[in-house]
């Protein structure tokens, strides 16, 4: 019996605004990923998103993470979003605009989505929505290297990814894998974050509680720099729960200020590709 040969892969096309800003290299998308979860990834995803719209950017936030959306609770997102002809308008707080499935089922629904359902879903969350002209694309990916991480890097092929990972060397091994998946969809890392990199007591002393180093290590071993290292706090955790991240709710808190220092070296690195909209400034 001859084998079946291997399904095709094909290019997603994003939508006209989004598709000629990638091909002029104007939009600058910025794939967040993870090697498991539990590290934090959409927690730097949504403050590093937030962060960027503060410093006076337009910015698109797309969660990716199908199985495991928790986006819309950290930015205190429930309804369903609007539709303006055959797109879906986005959902926006603190400046970001906001696509997520999670944004049309209750947080407690359990999800069933495989096969070609699921590559349809990736492409409609980044191409069948109303995104305007944004400067920045942060897209939240799930954790690992499975079908959805890998659809949304052959989608957006040349995009820069951060890789998120936590101190210890079981968090670092698995980072790894994620970082190698940059190959896939020719995508271009171009930094790490080490989220819980430590514990600060109210005595001021710091208490490096998973260990030390991870951070460092994955960046030397992908050749990028270690973007922050963002404390273990409270206040983090709250500000999620609450929908106020903690970038723009405590911007003068050690988290905040690390999340605003991770936003200004992806500045540097991945240029806006125009004049900031502050007062004052060009538009």
């Amino acid at each position: 019996m001859d084998r079946m040969p291997p399904p095709r892969r094909t290019r997603l096309t994003l939508s006209p605004s989004l598709d000629a800003k990638l091909g002029e290299t104007r939009l600058r998308t910025i794939l967040i990923a993870s090697g498991k979860g539990g590290v934090g990834k959409s927690t730097v995803s949504v403050n590093l998103a937030t962060a960027l719209a503060a410093r006076g950017h337009s910015v698109a936030l797309v969660d990716a993470d199908i199985y495991g959306a928790s986006v819309p609770r950290m930015l205190n997102a429930f309804e369903k979003p609007l539709t303006f002809g055959s797109r879906l308008v986005p959902v926006e707080r603190h400046g970001v605009k906001l696509m997520s499935l999670g944004l049309f089922f209750a947080e407690d629904a359990p999800l069933v989505v495989r096969g070609p359902i699921m590559h349809n879903t990736v492409r409609q969350l980044l191409e069948e929505v109303a995104w305007g002209e944004p400067d920045y694309l942060i897209v939240d990916l799930p954790p690992g290297t499975g079908d959805v991480a890998i659809s949304v890097a052959e989608t957006v092929p040349g995009s820069a990814m951060i890789v998120v990972t936590t101190p210890q060397l079981v968090a670092l091994k698995v980072a790894i894998r994620a970082a190698k998946m940059a190959s896939v969809g020719e995508l271009r890392p171009i930094g790490v974050v080490e989220n819980m990199s430590h514990f600060i007591t109210p005595q001021g002393e710091s208490i490096e509680i998973f260990g030390s180093g991870g951070g460092d290590e994955l960046a030397e071993a992908l050749g990028v720099p270690l973007l922050g290292r963002v404390p273990l706090e409270a206040a983090v955790r709250q500000a999620g729960d609450e929908g106020n991240p903690v970038a723009v709710s405590a911007p003068e808190s050690p988290a905040g200020r690390v999340f605003l220092a991770i936003a200004a070296q992806v500045e540097r690195i991945e240029p806006p590709p125009r004049r900031l909209r502050r007062a004052g400034v060009g538009g």
